[in-house]
C-alpha cells in the first residue's frame, strides 16, 4: 500500500459504523451510477431510471445522481427538478495534447444548456482545460473519475494523472477498477489534500451497494464537504467482490433481453460484442431452457474469480509503472 494511502484508509467506514452517523446530519450518496439510458447498459426495468431512483430511496440514500455516458436523459424522463434528484452526467473528453488518453468526469447540478455547452467542448475543441475553465465559471460541481482507468486500445500517459488531479476537489475510489489502483489514487487525493468518493459505477442497478457521507443540507453544501476532507467512505465487501458480482449481474441482464436488443446492443468493446451476438443466435433465444442453462453457466464462471484474476493479471505491467510515477509522488 502506497504510505499517503495509509492515512485515507482512515476514511473506511463498515455500513455497521456508517449507521451509528446516520442521526448526526451525515448525508449519503452513491455518485456514480448508469442507467439504461447509457450505451453500454443491457436495456431492462432494473436499470430504468424510475426503478434505480426508487431503489436508492428504499436504501435511504440523501442524494440520488445519475451519471450516464454523455447524455443526460434520465432526467429528461424523471424531470430536472425531482426532490433528492441531482442531475448529472459522465463526460468523456479524449484531449491528445494536453493529456494524452480519455479523460472521465462526473458533474453535477448542470442543466440541459450547460450540458451541451460541455458536451461541445469534449467533442469539438478537446481541450480538458477549457471545459475545466468552463465547469469552474458556471460553479458546477466535478469529479475525477477512475483516474487510473483507461479505455482499452489506449496508450496512456501516467504523468499527466497526478498534474489532473491537482485541478479537480474529488477524486473517486471506483468500485470497478482495481484496488491497487484505488489506492493509488487515494494516495493522490491525500498528497494534493483532495476529496474522495467511493462509487459503484455499477452499470446493472447496483445503486448504494457503497456509498459516500458527508454533512450537507442540500447536495452542494455535501459535496463541498467532501472537497474539504470531511468525508467517510462506506463499504463493506472488497472489491473483486464487487466486481464478480456486477459481472454476474451484467449476464444476467444481456441474457434476458430479447434477441433483437442483444443484437443491438452495444458494449463499445469488441470482445464483449462478439460474446454478446454469440448468444443473440436463435438456437438460444428460441429456447428457453437452453438460454437460462448458457446463462447460468456463464454466471458460475463469472463468480469463480477467474476472470477477475485474468484481468488483475493483464493489468500487473501497467500497475507497476503506475507505481513507479506514484513513487514521485
Amino acid at each position: 500500500m502506497h504510505k499517503r494511502a495509509r492515512f485515507s484508509m482512515k476514511k473506511v467506514l463498515s455500513s455497521e459504523k456508517a449507521m451509528e452517523l446516520m442521526d448526526d446530519g451525515w448525508q449519503r450518496a452513491d455518485l456514480h451510477v448508469h442507467t439504461s439510458c447509457s450505451y453500454d447498459v443491457p436495456k431492462g426495468s432494473a436499470v430504468h431510471p424510475k426503478e434505480l431512483f426508487e431503489k436508492a430511496m428504499s436504501k435511504n440514500m440523501s442524494y440520488v445522481t445519475f451519471t450516464d455516458h454523455d447524455t443526460v436523459e434520465a432526467f429528461d424522463m424523471l424531470g430536472w427538478k425531482k426532490e433528492k434528484l441531482v442531475p448529472g452526467v459522465e463526460l468523456s473528453i479524449t484531449d491528445m495534447c494536453n493529456v494524452g488518453h480519455t479523460v472521465h468526469i462526473n458533474v453535477f447540478e448542470l442543466d440541459r444548456e450547460q450540458f451541451r455547452n460541455m458536451e461541445s467542448i469534449a467533442t469539438k475543441q478537446q481541450d480538458i482545460f477549457m471545459l475545466l475553465d468552463f465547469l469552474k465559471e458556471n460553479d458546477l460541481l466535478y469529479m475525477y473519475n477512475h483516474p487510473f482507468w483507461f479505455a482499452v486500445g489506449e496508450k496512456p500517459n501516467l504523468l499527466a494523472v497526478p498534474e489532473l488531479s491537482k485541478h479537480f476537489p474529488v477524486i473517486e475510489y471506483n468500485m470497478q477498477d482495481l484496488k491497487q489502483k484505488n489506492l493509488f489514487a487515494m494516495a493522490l487525493a491525500h498528497r494534493f489534500r483532495k476529496g474522495m468518493a467511493v462509487t459503484t459505477d455499477s452499470h446493472t442497478g447496483g445503486i448504494g451497494a457503497v456509498y459516500t457521507m458527508a454533512k450537507g443540507e442540500d447536495f452542494r453544501e455535501f459535496f463541498s464537504n467532501i472537497s474539504k476532507g470531511n468525508y467517510y467512505l462506506v463499504m463493506d465487501q472488497p472489491i473483486w467482490k464487487h466486481i464478480t458480482q456486477e459481472l454476474s449481474a451484467w449476464v444476467e441482464l444481456v441474457f434476458t433481453m430479447d434477441g433483437q436488443a442483444r443484437t443491438e446492443f452495444s458494449t463499445g468493446v469488441s470482445v464483449l460484442d462478439r460474446a454478446v451476438r454469440l448468444v443473440s443466435n436463435e438456437t438460444l433465444t428460441g429456447h428457453p431452457n437452453v438460454n437460462r442453462f448458457t446463462m447460468r453457466s456463464i454466471q458460475k464462471l463469472s463468480t469463480s474469480g477467474l476472470p477477475f484474476f485474468l484481468y488483475t493479471l493483464s493489468k500487473r505491467s501497467q500497475v507497476s509503472e503506475i507505481e513507479k510515477i506514484m513513487n514521485i509522488y
